[in-house]
């Protein structure tokens, strides 16, 4: 312990020389050491080249005074943690400091000694334990993980590094992919490296929706706004607050609600359909999309406006087909999660299973990995995964196609025929058939509908299935 105060640094920040001598004297007698400045000017540059580990700083000072002090160090980044010191009686200023500006907590004038000396072994340690955890962190990423992320290829490397530069600030961000590559799992660790981390998540499924109702998902409603509003409802924005909201199939988003959603970016107010008042909210808006972002533009699927609105990060998954030196250690980690689920002991898969992943060209992404290794689990139960506990398909020894993606169902040159490979589950052929058909009527839902013979409703139940099936499939 002696050691550790000897090697905190402290610096004092007060216009009052008595003052901050006085302090300076405390704290080096304490074992620390202790550096002084007489304004908001002089002190940030000696945290440049005094670096100190914790900060005591007075408020009011002429010159650049302890408020506009503070707000630069949190413009410039990681500022060591600090400790304000308020008029007496003037508690609700530190509070506000404290929330504002982010320090770490408030001491009242005069201070007293007992209480100043535990709260900078308090700031330097809460300090030292956030720095080890954004440490430790980034060794992960450079190990090929970064939360439930796995991926030891330059691309996802990538990935991980923007993440951690997105995750920590409000920016809007913009997640393109194939559908399961893992855009709702980006999201959440987006959402698990901000300051939001301890507010709510939410993900709604644009796609999924019925023009009519999501309008009332987003902004929720007011008792009669609508036939069969029988009561208030909030909506997603509202119970995100403080929290981050991942709007996915972002392309899918009526223009006129995308319009809505534009204002609602711009000035952080929502009205609730059939409200007459707007209310502010703290949401972190996320967005996804499986189209190309610039071709859904072009296409008039979404907004231009909106697109450089949301477009402040920009992040995009390759497919597992363009990453396959990751499938070692998403192997490895999905059999580990699997394992833990269904109380099995598998331990790894055969040279032949990893051939036959290799030879595969993973249409359904992670998401289908992750179903392929969560039968062959249960299937095997312990030691080795082998090519009997896998699909019909992977057991042909020859170049593997899939056959849940409309990818892996090539068409006849009039492309009108769908082709199913032996093995073929009813449930993968119908959502097989579905997706093949709306890539067929270029996703205009009403027209595969008829095509198909179902409702639109029965429709977007199904394009809602798939997507939350998509959403607890995990992986990168």
């Amino acid at each position: 312990m002696k050691q550790v105060e000897k090697a905190l640094r402290v610096l004092i920040v007060d216009d009052e020389a008595s003052q901050r001598t006085g302090l300076a004297g405390m704290v080096n007698a304490w074992g620390m050491a202790a550096d002084t400045a007489s304004d908001g000017a002089e002190a940030l540059e000696k945290v440049a080249n005094f670096i100190p580990d914790v900060i005591v700083t007075d408020l009011n000072m002429p010159g650049m005074d302890g408020y506009q002090f503070l707000g630069k160090l949190k413009e410039a980044g990681e500022a060591p943690p600090a400790i304000v010191l308020t008029a007496f009686g003037n508690i609700e200023t530190g509070v506000r400091v404290v929330h504002e500006l982010g320090a770490f907590w408030f001491l009242e004038k005069p201070v007293q000694s007992n209480a100043l000396q535990v709260l900078l072994r308090r700031a330097a340690a809460h300090h030292s334990l956030r720095n080890t955890n954004r440490a430790l962190e980034r060794q992960l990423s450079y190990k090929g993980s970064l939360g439930e992320m796995v991926g030891k290829s330059p691309r996802m490397q990538e990935i991980f590094v923007l993440l951690q530069q997105a995750g920590p600030t409000n920016a809007c961000v913009l997640i393109s992919g194939e559908s399961g590559t893992g855009k709702e799992l980006v999201a959440r660790t987006l959402h698990a490296l901000s300051p939001r981390r301890d507010g709510p998540f939410f993900a709604i499924n644009c796609a999924a929706l019925p023009e009519t109702l999501i309008e009332s998902e987003l902004f929720g409603h007011e008792k009669g706004a609508f036939t069969g509003a029988s009561e208030r409802r909030a909506g997603c924005f509202e119970l995100a607050q403080g929290g981050t909201l991942l709007l996915d199939e972002i392309g899918e988003m009526p223009a006129l609600t995308q319009a809505k959603l534009l204002r609602i970016l711009e000035d952080s107010k929502v009205r609730r359909l059939g409200g007459k008042a707007e209310f502010e909210v703290d949401v972190r808006v996320v967005a996804a999309t499986n189209k190309v972002p610039e071709e859904a533009v072009r296409g008039g699927h979404l907004r231009e406006d909106l697109f450089y609105r949301l477009n402040v990060f920009h992040i995009h998954l390759p497919p597992l087909r363009e990453r396959k030196e990751d499938m070692g250690s998403l192997v490895d980690f999905l059999i580990t999660e699997l394992n833990r689920k269904h109380s099995c002991k598998v331990s790894d898969i055969s040279a032949s299973v990893h051939d036959a992943f290799l030879r595969h060209n993973w249409p359904g992404n992670v998401r289908e990995l992750r179903n392929v290794l969560e039968r062959a689990v249960i299937l095997a139960g312990e030691g080795t995964i082998e090519l009997k506990n896998l699909p019909a398909m992977f057991q042909n020894g020859g170049a593997v196609t899939s056959a849940v993606s409309p990818a892996a169902y090539p068409a006849a040159a009039d492309s009108d025929q769908v082709h199913f490979a032996i093995g073929t589950t009813v449930e993968e052929a119908e959502k097989g058939l579905i997706l093949r058909t709306l890539e067929h009527t270029k996703n205009n839902k009403t027209r595969a509908a008829e095509i198909l013979g179902i409702s639109l409703k029965t429709l977007h139940n199904k394009l809602k299935e798939y997507g939350s099936k998509e959403a607890g499939a995990g992986g990168a």
